[in-house]
């Protein structure tokens, strides 16, 4: 069959050209960081596991990091505020110049504020709130569990039933399957850990709101059908527990 050349016209011929690498290639995202007033510095994290982050992606990073950061400084800074005047009125007693006592008494006005922090007022809709929080991070487990230990139910009932049928292809088929539930289990399990560290550190300031400490019971390493089920267990009587320590600090509301 011979062949026929088609005349293109200019602007098809520019279509169909490849465009150049330089066009297409993937910017390097920008180092970002934030200079801290103490001296140090954040800097931007990539989260590889979102893809190839670019400056967007970098500066929400930095977002995240700062906003409690700021949050946690304002009585930091009120006290170093009142620290000067309160140096310059120690070192210059009896006889304190009158600039240092006016500085220090209108830096003691913006820190009263502060000094309800550890107090049950202040105390008790922050734990509330945090508690709150834990509350809907550990129903959304429990929903994440109670699908998988579904799954792994099935799974062993196929699995019974290809081995009496001598379906050994099918059997290999589903071990894997139960495999790879179990190591999700082992995931979700894991994933639950951190929020026992967060127990642990709003513990005292449950303390200051006057609710006793809660921590998070032990789950064990396993994660085969049993052990999700009494994970799951486990799990609903630490919902329930913090269920009635938030309805006694208010509720978490709609």
């Amino acid at each position: 069959m011979p062949n026929i050349d088609i005349p293109l016209s200019v602007d098809l011929n520019e279509t169909l050209q490849l465009p150049a690498c330089a066009d297409i290639r993937l910017p390097l995202p920008k180092p970002l960081k934030i200079q801290l007033p103490t001296g140090g510095s954040i800097q931007a994290i990539a989260d590889i596991s979102k893809g190839i982050p670019g400056d967007c992606a970098m500066t929400f990073s930095l977002m995240v990091q700062i906003a409690p950061l700021l949050a946690s400084m304002e009585c930091l800074v009120k006290i170093l505020k009142l620290l000067k005047p309160l140096v310059d009125v120690v070192s210059n007693l009896p006889m304190p110049p009158v600039k240092a006592l006016q500085e220090f008494a209108k830096a003691a006005v913006d820190l009263a504020p502060c000094f309800l922090v550890p107090t049950p007022a202040s105390m008790i809709p922050f734990v509330r709130d945090i508690l709150c929080l834990i509350l809907r991070v550990l129903n959304c487990l429990l929903g994440q569990l109670k699908s998988l230990i579904a799954i792994m139910s099935g799974l062993r009932l196929q699995l019974d039933a290809a081995h009496a049928e001598g379906n050994f292809e099918l059997e290999e088929t589903l071990k894997c399957a139960q495999a790879n539930a179990e190591t999700a289990g082992q995931h979700l399990t894991k994933a639950i850990e951190p929020i026992g560290v967060l127990l642990d550190l709003v513990g005292p300031m449950m303390g200051i709101a006057g609710v006793e400490p809660i921590q998070l019971p032990a789950l064990g390493d396993k994660s085969d059908l049993d052990a999700l089920q009494g994970v799951v267990q486990t799990i609903q009587g630490l919902v329930g527990t913090l269920d009635v320590v938030v309805e006694a600090l208010g509720g978490c509301g709609s």
